[in-house]
């Protein structure tokens, strides 16, 4: 077995017994951390060297839609009810199978580029099983690890059609994708259900999702708002009556879920992602970090459409702390008309939300977000001798309030090197960006957006 060492480096582990590390190893075997310590031995293996670097557990992106890479810099502008008809019922339908599998393969590059080892992505414009299987292409071309949230398509219904909220999840492709590609959940490429969820199908729907989910074995994410019109008002009380909520739930947003709602969620084990920069620009609402806080739960979270806004997972872990922050600093002037004296956040805290946390989400725990012998070697490397961090004098805040992903040097997924000295390590990248930028032009030509 091959044997790689990573030397000197300032380790953050986000892993209580192991802590951090001001100067250490990470001793690696094929594909899994076996040991760190402050200095440790291994004359047969690989070194690298980590001298001036911060070495921590990569990203987890817990909510994407990697498929909406071509189109960055169109959404800037709009509402979620311009999202939803523009995106879904207006652009989404042009996409071929090659464009969704470019979206996916680039905006994948782009997550590692900027330090995601992981990410769900949540794939709801898979109008034919071809389209399907070219994004999971993309993805697994990549080398990127991914959750691929198998989803389906909104579009506006044509005359003596079913709107799509009445169209149940398809078992068949759930089926195929289980027995055939995703056999195994020992992949680096594994499955989910990206439903349509209690606010945006007829209650036979979600039973019927949320049963074929259980009986998969996959988790099921959905979007949720809790708008008043939303079409199940008590979807997730039915949904905990009959055992069908849990730990296999993902619930993104959630905005508007009443205090009861929520507890029910949290407390039947499900994970609730956080998506800030959006959820404040679409007016989802304000982003529910604070009060799964105060329901002793943390979020995950995750970038949600790069048709707005960035990829960057430094943004939004900064943008999700900074924006709780604030809302628990007015309460604390408006009761005591005095600023606040302590911040209610601690960075580690937020760097919990970007790694461990978002990997518990995924039900990945075990095997990635935290540096620990027996754990995956996903792995970044941020370079602390760059202008925008220098002098480091913690580690911790550098990377939650200075860095960004142009610090990162070196990212290494299930030991593998996907970036080193700040170049990916893919080859045949600037074709296949001319293809995408075709792929854009052709499908935005003739819409108004």
């Amino acid at each position: 077995m091959t044997q790689t060492l990573i030397k000197n480096g300032s380790i953050i582990s986000m892993d209580r017994k192991v802590g951090d590390l001001e100067r250490g190893d990470i001793l690696i075997e094929t594909n899994k951390i076996i040991k760190i310590g402050r200095s440790i031995r291994a004359p047969k293996a690989k070194l690298i060297d980590a001298e001036n670097m911060i070495v921590m557990p990569g990203f987890v992106n817990a909510h994407i839609h990697t498929w909406q890479t071509g189109l960055r810099g169109i959404a800037g502008n709009w509402s979620i009810p311009e999202y939803l008809h523009l995106m879904h019922a207006k652009i989404a339908p042009r996409f071929t199978a090659n464009d969704t599998y470019l979206g996916n393969l680039i905006g994948s590059l782009n997550q590692i580029s900027n330090g995601a080892t992981t990410i769900f992505d949540w794939c709801h414009n898979n109008a034919t099983p071809a389209h399907t299987d070219a994004a999971i292409s993309g993805l697994k071309e990549s080398g990127i690890r991914a959750v691929f949230g198998h989803g389906s398509p909104k579009p506006d219904p044509k005359k003596h059609q079913l709107p799509y909220t009445h169209i149940p999840h398809p078992r068949s492709e759930i089926e195929r994708l289980r027995k055939s590609i995703f056999a195994s959940d020992d992949n680096l490429v594994t499955l989910a259900m990206a439903a349509l969820g209690p606010d945006f199908s007829t209650w036979e729907v979600t039973e019927h999702d949320f049963k074929l989910a259980k009986e998969m074995n996959l988790i099921i994410s959905a979007h949720v708002w809790g708008a008043p019109n939303r079409i199940n008002k008590d979807g997730y009380q039915k949904l905990a009556k009959m055992k069908l909520l849990g730990e296999n739930h993902n619930l993104v947003h959630g905005v508007y879920l009443s205090n009861r709602e929520l507890k029910t969620i949290v407390d039947s084990g499900a994970s609730v992602t956080v998506t800030p920069e959006v959820e404040l620009q679409m007016s989802h609402g304000t982003p529910l970090t604070g009060r799964l806080r105060e329901m002793g739960a943390e979020p995950s979270i995750g970038v949600d459409v790069e048709s707005n806004i960035s990829g960057d997972m430094f943004t939004i872990m900064r943008m999700t702390m900074q924006t709780q922050r604030n809302i628990d600093n007015q309460r604390i002037v408006q009761e005591t008309k005095l600023p606040a004296q302590n911040l209610s956040i601690k960075p580690k805290e937020a760097l919990a939300w970007a790694t461990i946390e978002s990997a518990k989400a995924l039900k990945l725990d075990k095997k990635i977000g935290s540096l620990k012998p027996g754990k995956q070697a996903d792995i970044i490397f941020i370079n602390k001798n760059d202008l925008n961090l220098f002098p480091v004098n913690d580690a911790v805040e550098a990377v939650v309030f200075h860095a960004n992903g142009s610090n990162i040097d070196t990212v290494m997924i299930a030991g593998k090197i996907k970036k080193r000295n700040g170049k990916l390590t893919y080859r045949g990248i600037e074709k296949k960006k001319t293809l995408l930028e075709s792929s854009s032009q052709r499908i935005l030509k003739s819409i108004k957006y």
